[in-house]
């Protein structure tokens, strides 16, 4: 049998450590890319006729966005489940952005819209109509932006269809959770951590009740997990409440001192009680969907000193 050289070994420890893993990751994931779910495309056509080009400084020429041909007066929909920041012109033109917990989409010409600031919206939710005044096509087509931060990036990266794959260095720090999920890792920071796994399928923000059609503020965000599933506080303290409350069904509520509080609604069971002391790691009960529910889900709930407040930051 014959056994390798030392210089075969010395060039196969390089090209071991230089090996890279093939792993699912989100769609169209960048070295920019932040946490957040797979957009779907806003418009009905899945084509793209100006390609992201990220000028070289803020006064030089380039495109911070795509454009996506479409039809005068379609319907314009949110990429994501999100939150609206701003409806309204920007120099004679209908703009509106979403909040996508560390991302944001812009979208314009947007004329008659039908979301405000402060909305809750839905992935696929109208936003508007596409304009025809103020496109920058030869056609009618909408102008979609990304931004992290200030930062432009390619909003490719997030659509749907796009590559669902990233490459991974064995040797190096271990990749972020798939996309879609409240709070990244567990364990999160600062102490906080994910109470169920599971995307944000509503979030914070004034929007129509799917119940009762009345249009108030959605004081926390649905994460979607199935009936039964554990739910674990999202931070060390002591169990305040534990029991039926109204539209939020069974529910336990947690204090973490400084006036904050944690509420987990619709729950289909409890595990603790009150004045106990739980950990990030303690289940406090099973999701469900008791209370004025369309469904399996925890209400999640962070309140500052009375006051609700969005758990997403």
């Amino acid at each position: 049998m014959r056994h390798p050289s030392s210089t075969a070994l010395l060039l196969l420890v390089p090209l071991l450590t230089l090996l890279t893993l093939l792993q699912p990751g989100p769609a169209g994931a960048d070295e920019t890319s932040a946490d957040g779910p797979p957009w779907r495309w806003p418009l009905g056509s899945r084509q793209v006729t100006a390609e992201f080009d990220l000028p070289d400084g803020p006064y030089r020429p380039g495109h911070r966005g795509v454009d996506l041909p479409g039809r005068a007066g379609e319907p314009v929909r949110s990429v994501a489940v999100g939150r609206v920041l701003f409806s309204g012109t920007v120099a004679g033109v209908g703009v509106v952005t979403v909040e996508h917990g560390t991302e944001r989409s812009t979208y314009q010409p947007v004329v008659r819209r039908v979301v405000r600031a402060g909305d809750a919206v839905e992935a696929g939710d109208v936003l508007g109509r596409l304009d025809v005044a103020g496109s920058h096509c030869a056609g009618p087509c909408l102008h979609l932006g990304r931004l992290a931060g200030e930062h432009y990036l390619d909003p490719r990266g997030r659509l749907t269809g796009a590559s669902r794959f990233v490459l991974v260095d064995p040797q190096g720090p271990l990749p972020r959770p798939p996309a879609g999920t409240f709070g990244g890792a567990a364990g999160g920071t600062g102490g906080w951590s994910r109470p169920v796994g599971g995307p944000v399928t509503s979030a914070y923000g004034i929007r129509v009740h799917p119940v009762t059609g009345v249009r108030k503020l959605h004081d926390g965000v649905d994460l979607g997990a199935a009936c039964g599933t554990p739910v674990r506080a999202a931070r060390a303290g002591t169990v305040r409440s534990v029991g039926d409350d109204g539209p939020y069904g069974l529910r336990v509520v947690v204090e973490h001192g400084q006036g904050v509080e944690t509420g987990y609604a619709h729950l289909s069971g409890t595990s603790v009680a009150p004045g106990a002391r739980v950990t990030s790691r303690t289940v406090l009960g099973a999701v469900g969907s008791t209370g004025l529910s369309t469904g399996c889900h925890l209400h999640f709930m962070v309140t500052r000193r009375g006051e609700p407040v969005d758990p997403l930051r």
